[in-house]
């Protein structure tokens, strides 16, 4: 699918031609594959897509999940929303904030409890507005989405999820473990762009009507 003309920033543009030449094994494409259905119908229908990544803090896995699928959105075209949440309120952890940057994401940090960022992919379209949040905060949609728990402790915790129309597991391993460590900053970059990778593979694979 021919992407849309979106400028995105040099650093950017160099991680994206990156990211696009990621092999994803064969059972990971098992498992975003029923993700890629649900999205497709709703674009055959003409419905909103409306998709909420959710882990434990809202603090890593489900952030990258959220910010990468709508780069990819935005980059193939497809009309969808993407929000995340988590089943307990911290902050966005600063060494993913940082993996983002890195990637080439311009991001403007307001306020020090709890802080809000704005992410740019692009100047041409509006930030996305970044914090720690519950699954059903006031920013995201109450019904008529998808949640997709990207981390196993939230999908085994979290049995319920209100106004959620359709429930899909595409875990990641949570970098957290390496905090502390030599090793930290790469392995926050390795899971942002394997989240990268999947959700422009997810993207790559939609056509709206």
């Amino acid at each position: 699918m021919q992407h849309t003309r979106v400028i995105f920033p040099p650093t950017l543009q160099t991680t994206l031609s990156v990211v696009k030449k990621v092999f994803i094994p064969e059972n990971r494409i098992d498992i975003l594959q029923s993700l890629i259905v649900y999205i497709q119908e709703k674009l055959d229908l003409e419905l909103e897509v409306n998709l909420n990544f959710v882990c434990t803090h809202n603090s890593r896995r489900s952030q990258f999940s959220q910010v990468w699928a709508q780069t990819a959105a935005i980059f193939y075209g497809i009309k969808v929303n993407c929000f995340s949440g988590g089943v307990e309120v911290t902050t966005f952890n600063q060494s993913a904030l940082s993996a983002l940057k890195k990637s080439g994401f311009d991001i403007n940090t307001i306020g020090t409890d709890n802080p809000r960022h704005e992410v740019f992919m692009s100047h041409d379209f509006e930030p996305l507005i970044m914090f720690s949040k519950l699954f059903d905060d006031s920013i995201n949609p109450r019904n008529n989405h998808a949640t997709i728990m990207t981390c196993s402790h939230a999908d085994e915790n979290c049995p319920v999820i209100t106004g959620s129309e359709k429930r899909f597991s595409i875990h990641y391993e949570d970098p957290k473990k390496f905090d502390g460590l030599r090793i930290a900053a790469s392995k926050y970059n390795e899971c942002s762009i394997q989240v990268a990778s999947e959700m422009f593979y997810i993207f790559s694979q939609l056509k709206n009507k």
